[in-house]
């Protein structure tokens, strides 16, 4: 996400930097290359406009062009109203003091609205709650039962009474429910259109008024541009939302809407969904998303992430392992497996400071390689993955033909994870050696 928006900005910003001092005309002009960078990213016009004028009001001022380092300065200021413009602090759902929880989720069809439901329950799940799904579209053909596969996917009940009864109905009921059964939270899948029409608001209105939720996300696909942030607008005007859920953040969009959508409704972003999986799913924080922008990287983002997949127990025993010099195969896959958990390999290296996105577009990094691996590993006995130099030719053919790979493959994950123990062993050596005792290992 914003690639092409990280790469524009950057080489405006090079403008200023091959100038020792900046004159007002030097600002002015370098903001003319912001402000096409924004408009090619679709950020609104009007949201372009005024993001433009304060920083260049800020930018023409004593601080910036009396510094010795103006080009700084400038890039700070646009971090910093970059920040204000997708909403300053990372909003968090409300939680009601009275259970249930209710959260009323709407949005057009299309936008990952059944799917973000899901994820958002899981989330919350995850965090010792007690989540109850609610099927209230009634009108998309299998809604009901894709939901109810998204429930059973995540561990969290759906309630539904076909498709026969009223959403109001389904509703009113499934909050009943919920309370019967002791759920703290509820979340209402509602039905969506193909565009805005009236029968659909008119509908959403009444379970609105029906359920009083304690909070309404609109679920809105950020490779829409300029128009999500005018569905935006519309269910903002009507239900008057508390929140946004952008969706399909990994793919190939321009960011337009997260740069627009806090400013037009003034509605914050709460969630962003960053793949298919279903934990692909993450708080926005404006700060963090403004600094990718900027290609300064996510570092926080990424170790939250780490923190969520690695478990500080099974690290230290791995650290020891490495020490001693017994670090299997099946260790081996336990890493591997836990790096899975941290998401997308393209997003994470994506967080790093430096690394563009743009500079990502040509880099194969193959995910596929590590089921591969996972296979390799898998088809072997206990005593193979503990003890790899039994491995003879006849032992990796068998091996090659349960994992559906190659004896080569097999060969290959051998010879890497023999450099890998042996660049541990030289590793740990060399802690003995200078007394290192304290030394963290990078695994």
């Amino acid at each position: 996400m914003f690639g092409n928006l990280t790469e524009k900005l950057a080489n405006a910003f090079k403008k200023f930097r091959s100038k020792g001092k900046l004159t007002e005309a030097d600002v002015k002009e370098g903001m003319r290359e912001v402000k096409l960078a924004l408009l090619e990213a679709d950020v609104n016009f009007k949201v372009v406009k005024d993001f433009v004028k304060t920083v260049t009001e800020r930018a023409v001022g004593a601080e910036v062009l009396e510094s010795l380092l103006p080009a700084q300065q400038i890039v700070k200021i646009v971090n910093e109203e970059l920040i204000q413009l997708m909403g300053a602090d990372t909003t968090k759902l409300v939680i009601s003091p009275k259970p249930p929880t209710v959260i009323m989720m709407v949005g057009l069809q299309g936008a990952g609205k059944t799917t973000h439901t899901g994820k958002l329950a899981a989330m919350y799940k995850q965090k010792g709650k007690s989540p109850l799904l609610i099927a209230c579209d009634v009108y998309r053909p299998a809604a009901v039962d894709q939901l109810k596969i998204v429930g059973e996917s995540v561990g969290v009940p759906v309630f539904s009474m076909g498709t026969k009864v009223s959403p109001v109905e389904i509703a009113k009921a499934g909050i009943e429910a919920a309370k019967k059964g002791g759920h703290d939270m509820v979340f209402i899948d509602t039905a969506g259109r193909l565009h805005i029409d009236e029968e659909l608001m008119e509908e959403l209105v009444k379970i609105k008024t029906a359920v009083e939720p304690t909070e309404i996300l609109l679920t809105v696909d950020a490779m829409l541009g300029q128009d999500a942030v005018n569905v935006a607008k519309t269910f903002n005007e009507l239900l008057d939302i508390t929140g946004v859920v952008l969706t399909k953040m990994d793919g190939d969009t321009r960011g337009g809407a997260a740069l627009s959508v806090k400013y037009i409704t003034g509605k914050p972003i709460k969630f962003i969904g960053t793949g298919e999986k279903m934990d692909a799913i993450e708080p926005f924080h404006p700060d963090r998303m403004a600094s990718r922008i900027l290609g300064m990287g996510d570092i926080l983002s990424l170790i939250e992430k780490a923190e969520a997949a690695f478990d500080e127990k099974n690290a230290k025993a791995l650290e020891e392992k490495f020490r001693q010099q017994t670090f299997t195969l099946d260790d081996f896959l336990m890493q591997m497996q836990q790096l899975k958990k941290m998401g997308n390999i393209e997003n994470l290296l994506g967080m790093l400071p430096g690394v563009k996105p743009g500079a990502l577009k040509d880099a194969q990094v193959d995910e596929n390689q590590m089921k591969r691996t996972e296979a390799i590993i898998l088809s072997m006995t206990k005593a193979e993955r503990t003890r790899p130099d039994i491995i003879n030719g006849a032992r990796r053919k068998r091996i090659a033909q349960g994992s559906g790979t190659t004896v080569e493959d097999v060969n290959k994950l051998l010879k890497q994870f023999d450099q890998m123990r042996k660049m541990m062993k030289q590793f740990t050596g060399m802690g003995k050696r200078r007394g290192l005792a304290g030394l963290k290992l990078p695994f």
